[in-house]
């Protein structure tokens, strides 16, 4: 089966200073080039700072930089203009995003953990990637799809064969911190996670219990096999 890479990749943009991006929101708004004496005088800079913002803009790709076309004699000015894209970069907050959705899924929600089981088997299954028809996955194909899925997300999955079951050892839990929160909601998206991969891959295997914070940087997901 192909593998489909349908996990983000969370490319985060760079991070501008407030005073960088104030420089970066000036080019966006002007209409035409503009130069380092225009930049200075609108945001009441000395034109050495603002040449500083300006050059270092072009450096991250954020600006470009180009010279003046003139008909007259003179030094040709340097002039600024943003960057296509440009208006993707700065401040990101989807840990607070994330905050605020999980926290109302916990209070709001009726049987929130039902409901998070539910979203993360939804994910589960469309992450997974449908394997062809008639294709059959053995134990151990979905095992390591599995473990390659959860690794993307973050997680740093080890397997270990224990008895009549098998054991994902969850080294990094890359929410930890809505984990400790709000565990019912989070740690129900990874359990139903698991089982939406399972489920897809038409897996002889099922998701077992998940034991969270086995210890303070270890979960176990146990995954059995299935009762069909």
């Amino acid at each position: 089966m192909a593998r489909q890479d349908r996990v983000g990749t969370d490319v985060e943009p760079p991070t501008l200073t407030e005073s960088r991006g104030r420089v970066l929101a000036a080019l966006r708004a002007s209409e035409a080039p503009i130069g380092v004496g225009e930049i200075a005088e609108r945001l009441t800079l000395h034109p050495n700072t603002a040449r500083f913002h300006l050059d270092a803009l072009v450096d991250s790709g954020l600006a470009v930089r180009s010279l003046e076309r003139r008909d007259t004699p003179g030094r040709p000015r340097t002039l600024y203009t943003a960057a296509p894209g440009s208006d993707r970069v700065g401040r990101r907050s989807y840990q607070l995003l994330a905050q605020i959705l999980t926290s109302y899924v916990a209070g709001r929600v009726d049987q929130p953990a039902a409901a998070a089981e539910e979203a993360g088997e939804t994910w589960g299954r469309y992450l997974a990637g449908r394997p062809a028809p008639f294709e059959r996955i053995d134990a151990d194909a979905a095992t390591r799809r599995l473990v390659e899925l959860l690794d993307d997300i973050g997680f740093a999955p080890e397997v270990v064969d224990a008895d009549e079951e098998r054991q994902v050892l969850l080294h990094h839990c890359p929410f930890r911190e809505l984990a400790e929160q709000h565990r019912t909601v989070v740690c129900s998206i990874h359990s139903g996670l698991i089982r939406g991969v399972l489920d897809e891959l038409r897996a002889p295997l099922d998701a077992g219990r998940l034991e969270p914070f086995v210890t303070p940087s270890l979960c176990v997901a146990h995954v059995v096999p299935r009762n069909d």
